[in-house]
């Protein structure tokens, strides 16, 4: 089936642009949007990003303010990272998930490449899981075996979010 076997293999090459090869000009807010479209595997026809958002996102503490409506590649970093997040997590989670990231006192390219990485491996492993010779009624089956593997991996993130919370409002009180 070839839409099977273009969603495999997007989810094979695709991935967001490595940290050294992230623009190291700073881009305005209308750039910015542009550049992030092509970060991420997306379908359909909604805008992944929006001004609002970026603004919002900034207002909740995920991404650094801007050096004069001018956003580099820390600002990339960091939208690529809650864009792709946002599919899954709450607001309040992903900023769990960044601080206890940000505790590790590891720089910001050393998350993002950690973040890459570990979308690497499961954009890599759903791919393997992709069969792109199924019949037209294989897919019910392989829609549900991700809908429950998802289930099953949305389960678990949240019980380790629910266990680095409290470890973050405990450091946010001594600040």
């Amino acid at each position: 089936m070839d839409e099977l076997q273009n969603l495999k293999d997007r989810m094979e090459q695709e991935r967001p642009t490595p940290w050294e090869d992230l623009p190291d000009i700073a881009l305005y807010m209308d750039q910015l949007i542009s550049y992030m479209s092509r970060q991420l595997i997306r379908f359909g026809d909604g805008p992944a990003l929006t001004p609002a958002m970026v603004n919002n996102y900034i207002k909740d503490g995920l991404v650094p303010r801007a050096e004069g409506k001018r956003y580099g590649p820390a600002h990339l970093g960091y939208l690529t990272a809650v864009v792709a997040l946002k599919q899954v997590l709450t607001v309040r989670d992903i900023g769990a998930l960044m601080g206890a990231g940000r505790a590790l006192e590891k720089t910001i390219p050393e998350q993002y490449a950690y973040f890459l990485d570990a979308l690497d491996h499961a954009l890599t492993g759903t791919a393997q899981a992709i069969n792109p010779e199924a019949e037209e009624s294989d897919l019910a089956k392989m829609a549900l075996d991700f809908a429950v593997r998802s289930y099953a991996n949305q389960l678990a993130c949240q019980r380790i979010l629910h266990i680095l919370q409290p470890q973050e409002e405990k450091k946010r009180k001594k600040e």
